[in-house]
């Protein structure tokens, strides 16, 4: 894509991922369409709110045409019922593919996680194309958000990023934080790359601070779409105990991990 941005759609535009996305792009854009299920009431001049659910592909395709790129950002966030994260994160990221489809949208960008692989150790530095070991039902969603964008690219020539997000805060509050903080600084550029990098078909790269306890590789966000992390949570590191129990094993989910965070949401 062009370096100018052009029409770009934000789902999830209220949320907090999209207001720091927003601003950094909004400049670069010609025009940022805002596509949320609750009303966005801080809209800019060359932005455009459209209140749509994910749920609903035929609004979808009303506010994704004439757009350049889709930036994928609605999801539920967070652990929950497993049906509520196949309607909302799987059937909701087909329904933005296919509206993308319909609408000749040539690029999309879909908001993976690093919890598709938090089942690793943290001792293990786990690369982009290493098997998923999901932490949790809302990793296991993201899994399929990833393979349904790979689908899409495979069969109908989309061009698909997705990134798996890392611990999007503005400065790391807690100590799994010093391996998988993203910076605000650092979203923006991984959002932006991955909607100009040439020659893309389907990736799937971590978007996550160049933190020098990281368990991800990032040379592929470098090689594939250019963008080389700038913030180190470790200038944060004074703020944490060296001895934490997080260091001394488990897995990269830390507590998202463990079966007290499923057991709530299994089947009864």
């Amino acid at each position: 894509m062009d370096a100018n941005l052009g029409r770009v759609v934000v789902t999830g535009a209220g949320g907090r991922i999209a207001l720091t996305v927003r601003a950094g792009l909004r400049a670069e854009a010609d025009s940022l369409v805002l596509v949320d299920q609750a009303p966005v009431t801080d809209a800019d001049d060359n932005e455009t709110v459209v209140e749509a659910d994910t749920a609903d592909l035929d609004a979808l395709v009303k506010a994704f045409d004439g757009a350049d790129a889709v930036v994928h950002l609605a999801a539920l966030s967070d652990e929950a019922p497993l049906a509520d994260l196949l309607d909302t994160n799987v059937q909701g990221t087909c329904n933005v593919l296919e509206a993308a489809r319909r609408t000749s949208v040539p690029r999309v960008v879909l908001a993976s996680s690093n919890r598709v692989t938090g089942g690793y150790p943290i001792h293990h530095h786990v690369f982009c194309d290493e098997p998923p070991r999901p932490d949790g039902f809302y990793g296991v969603s993201k899994v399929a958000v990833e393979a349904l964008g790979q689908m899409y690219a495979d069969t109908f020539g989309l061009q698909v990023v997705a990134l798996r997000f890392g611990s999007f805060e503005e400065e790391p509050a807690e100590t799994r934080h010093l391996a998988t903080w993203l910076s605000p600084r650092d979203c923006v550029g991984y959002v932006r790359s991955a909607l100009t990098a040439p020659n893309v078909n389907f990736l799937a790269v971590y978007a996550v601070s160049a933190n020098a306890r990281r368990f991800w590789d990032i040379s592929v966000a470098e090689t594939e779409l250019g963008y080389k992390p700038v913030d180190d949570a470790a200038r944060y590191a004074s703020r944490f105990p060296d001895d934490d129990p997080f260091w001394h094993g488990g897995p990269q989910g830390g507590e998202y991990a463990t079966p007290e965070a499923l057991l709530p949401y299994l089947p009864e």
